[in-house]
């Protein structure tokens, strides 16, 4: 049960680290779908994996909502402690959380992968724009040269960063000065905002694709729910109280009901108004189990039950962020030892390598790199992780 009473400068939200992994799970598999388990020479092996992951970037969706839960509240907490809050102290925060890996992954993909394919002689051809990544604005870059990818593929899902970035730039703001009365309204208003931009570009296009789902506009309604559901939750209201009463029937309709949607996303919102509405039908049913996991008393399972992997999600902004490093060393080393990743077995195991050794680098990222900038953000913060 998550600790989140009023006036408390403390907030624990237990089950969050290990849902945090299954959202990095599900984007690495399906990064692994679209590169190692390509290569499996069996059709029907290859089309069922295809089926199972193709969908699993809605994990970005899930962090996306997840951040603007856990940002609003925090904020909604400071304010209530503090009777305001201090702009100059939440952005110092971001910068040592954010700033220092997103840096380090800047100078892999446009330093240090560059010159290692300048010294194997295959030769860099990078489309990306250093540029837009120096000022966390490469989610637009990626329009611009989409369908294409960065030559560096870790390059690639930076761009949700970029994201996150731009949304914690105004998102204090509105906390700080605006009445929490106007919050359910400023927050639908914006979700609203985000229906109306997505139904222009809700054909089948590549340029159309891009647009809905990398740019700003697209995908801000994301975080703006889970900010509606942080202001509920942040008080005794019907929401919360139905959130904790939930029968454990409506909990398994919720999960199946969730489960279902991910994997024939691509089906069910095919035709023009229903790709217009897919993000936020997603977004409400993970929000929900967000609310579900942090608050339901009649849960089949706490994410926190599961140590090992809610450990790793302590983890999660390194495992994301560096997750191709993982699958191009395992690609590369099968290549050059001629190991043939045709078979499901060799596919599979290829997968479970890559992600240990994810694992490992972002471990050691985190203990040798991260925890410097971290100790130094903790000394700003006004509520903490008890």
């Amino acid at each position: 049960m998550a600790d989140s009473r009023p006036g408390n400068n403390k907030l624990f939200f237990p089950n969050l680290d290990g849902l945090r992994f299954v959202c990095f799970l599900l984007v690495f598999l399906y990064h692994c779908n679209e590169t190692i388990f390509k290569k499996i020479s069996n059709d029907q092996t290859k089309k069922i994996l295809h089926f199972i992951f193709q969908n699993g970037n809605a994990g970005v969706n899930i962090f996306f909502v997840l951040s603007g839960f856990l940002i609003t509240i925090l904020l909604i907490r400071e304010r209530e402690v503090k009777q305001t809050i201090s702009l100059k102290n939440f952005y110092i925060r971001r910068v040592l959380r954010i700033w220092p890996l997103f840096g380090l992954c800047i100078l892999l993909g446009f330093v240090v992968f560059p010159l290692y394919k300048y010294h194997t002689l295959t030769g860099s051809h990078e489309t990306s724009n250093l540029l837009y990544y120096c000022f966390f604005a490469n989610n637009f870059d990626l329009i611009r040269i989409w369908p294409q990818l960065p030559d560096a593929l870790m390059l690639v899902v930076l761009w949700s960063v970029a994201v996150e970035e731009q949304f914690y730039l105004s998102w204090p703001v509105l906390i700080k000065y605006l009445t929490p009365k106007v919050f359910p309204a400023l927050f639908i208003s914006i979700i609203a905002g985000t229906l109306l931009f997505r139904s222009f570009y809700s054909s089948h296009t590549d340029a159309d694709y891009a647009v809905r789902y990398f740019h700003t506009f697209s995908v801000i309604g994301d975080m703006s729910l889970g900010g509606l559901l942080a202001f509920y939750c942040s008080r005794d209201s019907p929401v919360l109280r139905y959130i904790q009463k939930m029968p454990r029937w409506q909990i398994l309709l919720l999960y199946a009901l969730t489960i279902t949607v991910v994997l024939y996303k691509k089906t069910i919102f095919y035709i023009p108004p229903a790709i217009t509405a897919e993000r936020l039908v997603l977004a409400i049913l993970f929000a929900l189990i967000i609310a579900e996991q942090n608050y339901a008393e009649k849960s089949f399972f706490k994410f926190a039950k599961f140590r090992v992997m809610s450990k790793l999600g302590i983890y999660t902004y390194g495992l994301y962020c560096l997750q191709f490093v993982g699958i191009l060393a395992v690609q590369q080393v099968g290549d050059k030892f001629g190991i043939a990743m045709n078979t499901l077995v060799r596919a599979a195991a290829a997968a479970g390598v890559a992600l240990l050794v994810t694992i490992v680098i972002s471990i050691l990222s985190y203990h040798l790199y991260e925890q410097w900038f971290l100790r130094l953000k903790d000394r700003f913060a006004v509520i903490t992780k008890q």
